[in-house]
């Protein structure tokens, strides 16, 4: 007879939501052994050392810069739509010279 045994992660019985994963990070960092902790939780040893990272990671970065805001995604998609635009006008750029013939373009105003 096999148990089918349940772990908090498992599909039947959800997610770890942030704030329990949270709440165990917090506990290893307080000391608390790693291997018992998962055992209680019902988690790898593995999973538990990654959440610790990824919090950790998450901590400095706070701590490295300013916070990002709407700006850092408006300046992204502007530089993405720069970028692009610069792509766009290099073949423009080629084929104007190839039409030119190595004469620069009139300029459409005629002197009198």
């Amino acid at each position: 007879m096999t148990q089918n045994r349940s772990t908090p992660e498992s599909p039947d019985r959800g997610r770890f939501p942030a704030r329990r994963k949270a709440e165990a990070v917090v506990r290893l960092l307080r000391g608390e052994d790693l291997d018992t902790l998962s055992r209680e939780l019902g988690v790898t040893a593995a999973t538990l050392s990654s959440w610790r990272d990824g919090f950790l990671d998450g901590g400095t970065a706070a701590l490295e810069g300013r916070p990002a805001d709407d700006r850092d995604q408006l300046i992204a998609r502007l530089q993405a739509e720069v970028g692009q635009l610069t792509m766009d006008r290099q073949p423009l750029g080629m084929r104007c010279r190839h039409l030119e013939g190595g004469r620069p373009f009139a300029s459409g105003r005629r002197s009198t």
